[in-house]
């Protein structure tokens, strides 16, 4: 596996080694001491997935107190991270992959930073590995365009939820 450093600190790329025979393939997913001694936290509580079709955005969702391991098994997104920490004077910058079930490519993304993907083939699956229990009233959301960020998007008009459509955690 190569772990690679993005332009936010604390957010790690990870290029798994891909073995592919006329078979098929085989692919280490996670290993906890790689992960670790590469700066992303040791143990991942919750495993979660959402499928979403051509041009659905989600996000900007961030956690206050959870980290966050993002994959693609199967389709293709567009996946932007932002520091949403107000506090830091990171806040506002991004960085962002293409990742699909071809790289596997995984990024990690630390607490206060927001994770948004806008799928990109016509049918996908976004899987993250929470370094905690979902909670709430941990979240913070933010609209995909917002200005302070000025994050650069493949499509201009994206299928949102109410949640993204409003830029705020909503029940």
């Amino acid at each position: 596996m190569e772990f690679i450093k993005s332009k936010l600190p604390g957010v790690v790329l990870v290029k798994p080694d891909i073995q592919e025979d006329h078979r098929g393939g085989y692919i280490e997913t996670y290993n906890k001491k790689a992960y670790q001694e590469n700066g992303i936290p040791p143990e991942f509580l919750q495993d979660d997935m959402s499928y979403s079709y051509k041009n659905v955005l989600r996000g900007i969702h961030a956690d206050q107190e959870i980290g966050k391991l993002v994959s693609c098994p199967f389709g293709k997104f567009y996946l932007a991270i932002v520091n949403c920490d107000e506090s830091s004077p990171d806040f506002g910058k991004w960085d962002s992959w293409t990742i699909s079930d071809r790289n596997r490519w995984q990024v990690y993304a630390p607490p206060k930073h927001g994770v948004a993907h806008l799928m990109l083939s016509d049918f996908g699956i976004f899987n993250y590995k929470q370094s905690g229990y979902y909670n709430p009233s941990q979240q913070k959301s933010f609209r995909f365009d917002d200005e302070r960020f000025k994050i650069w998007w493949p499509v201009k008009n994206p299928i949102l939820s109410r949640r993204d459509e409003e830029g705020r955690y909503v029940d």
